[in-house]
C-alpha cells in the first residue's frame, strides 16, 4: 500500500508543471528543443544588437572627434577676416597707428574667442615659481623678490580646462649671490 501512495505523488510532482497536464517525452522533448532554439535565436539577437551598437558608438566617437574644433574654427573665422581687412587698410593707408589699434583689437578679439573656448592665460608675474605652469627660463638675483618668485614673463601660458596647453616661460628670482 506503501507503493501504491507513492507512485500517486510522484506522477503528481513529475507529470505537471504548475498545475499543467503531463506531455509525453516526445512531445516534452520537442518544446524543450523549441524553448532551446528560441533562447539561442534571442542569444544571438542580442549579440548582433551589442555589436551593431559598439560600431555605431565607434562611428559617433569618430566623426565627434573629427569635427571636435568646428565650433572653434567658425569663431576664428571673424578674426581672420578682421586680419585681412586689417591688412588690406595698411596698404591703403600707410598709418602705423591705426593699424597698430586695429590689430590691438584684433588681438583682443582672438583671446576673447579663446576663453569662450576655456583657454585661460596662466598668470605668473609674482607668483611663486611652479614647474606644472611654469617654464624657467633664466634665473636671476632680486632684492626686490622672495627667493623662487615668478619676476617676468618672457612668454604668456595656457591652459585648457586643468591641462596646461603651454606653460608660461619665466624668469624667476634667487637669492643674492647665488646666481653671480
Amino acid at each position: 500500500m506503501a507503493k501504491e501512495e507513492a507512485q500517486p505523488a510522484a506522477e503528481s510532482e513529475g507529470g505537471e508543471i504548475d498545475g499543467a497536464v503531463s506531455l509525453p517525452p516526445e512531445e516534452e522533448l520537442d518544446q524543450l528543443r523549441m524553448k532551446l532554439q528560441e533562447a539561442q535565436d534571442r542569444f544571438l539577437r542580442g549579440q548582433a544588437e551589442l555589436e551593431n551598437f559598439r560600431k555605431r558608438s565607434r562611428r559617433e566617437l569618430e566623426e565627434e572627434r573629427r569635427y571636435a574644433e568646428i565650433e572653434l574654427l567658425s569663431d576664428l573665422l571673424p578674426v581672420m577676416d578682421n586680419i585681412t581687412r586689417a591688412v588690406e587698410a595698411a596698404e591703403k593707408n600707410a598709418d602705423a597707428a591705426s593699424l597698430l589699434a586695429g590689430f590691438r583689437m584684433v588681438g583682443q578679439q582672438l583671446e576673447s574667442v579663446l576663453e569662450k573656448h576655456h583657454l585661460k592665460r596662466i598668470e605668473a608675474e609674482g607668483q611663486p615659481f611652479d614647474p606644472a605652469f611654469h617654464q624657467a627660463i633664466l634665473q636671476q638675483p632680486s632684492d626686490e623678490h622672495p627667493e623662487n618668485t615668478v619676476m617676468l614673463e618672457a612668454q604668456s601660458g595656457f591652459s585648457l580646462h586643468d591641462r596646461v596647453v603651454r606653460p608660461t616661460q619665466v624668469i624667476v628670482s634667487t637669492k643674492r649671490g647665488e646666481g653671480e
